[in-house]
C-alpha cells in the first residue's frame, strides 16, 4: 500500500535547507570556494528579517573577532565557521524554521567537553555585553584558543 503522504515527509523549511546544502556543495568546487563561500554568508545575514539580521551580523562579528582563522561559509542555509573544512560553529536564524528565538549552536568539531555533559546550543533573543563576552569565550574554547 503506498504512502499517500510521502510527499509530506518534509516541511518546506526543511526543502529549502536541502536546496541550500546542494548550492554549498557547487559552490565548493568553485576555484575562489572561500570568497564564493564568504559572499553567501554574507548574502544570507542580509536575506533575514531585521531581527534575526542584527544578531547575525553580531555573531558574524564576534566569532571572526575571536577566532579569525576560521573558515566562513554556509550550512544548510546557516552562517557556519569552520575548522579544516568541519563546521566547528554556526548560527540558525529564528525565522528559518519558525522558531521563537534564533540559535547559536557548536558542532561535534567544537573543543567544549566538559565531563560527560555540556551544552552544544543556545537560545539567543538579543546579545548585550554579557553575552558578547560568553559567546567570545565558548568561539574561542571551541577552537582551542
Amino acid at each position: 500500500m503506498a504512502n499517500t503522504k510521502s510527499s509530506q515527509a518534509f516541511s518546506a523549511e526543511e526543502k529549502e535547507a536541502m536546496k541550500a546544502a546542494v548550492a554549498e556543495a557547487k559552490r565548493a568546487k568553485q576555484a575562489d570556494a572561500a570568497a564564493a563561500e564568504a559572499a553567501a554568508v554574507d548574502e544570507a545575514i542580509a536575506a533575514m528579517p531585521p531581527a534575526d539580521r542584527a544578531i547575525a551580523q553580531k555573531i558574524h562579528d564576534l566569532v571572526l573577532a575571536a577566532a579569525p582563522d576560521l573558515g566562513i561559509r554556509t550550512w544548510y542555509g546557516m552562517p557556519a565557521y569552520t575548522v579544516e573544512g568541519k563546521v566547528v560553529v554556526f548560527f540558525k536564524p529564528a525565522e528559518k524554521f519558525k522558531s521563537r528565538y534564533c540559535t547559536l549552536g557548536f558542532e561535534e568539531a567544537a573543543a567544549l567537553d566538559d565531563g560527560d555533559f555540556w551544552p552544544t546550543s543556545y537560545a539567543v533573543k538579543a546579545i548585550g555585553p554579557a553575552e558578547e563576552k560568553a559567546i567570545t569565550a565558548m568561539v574561542k574554547k571551541a577552537v582551542g584558543a
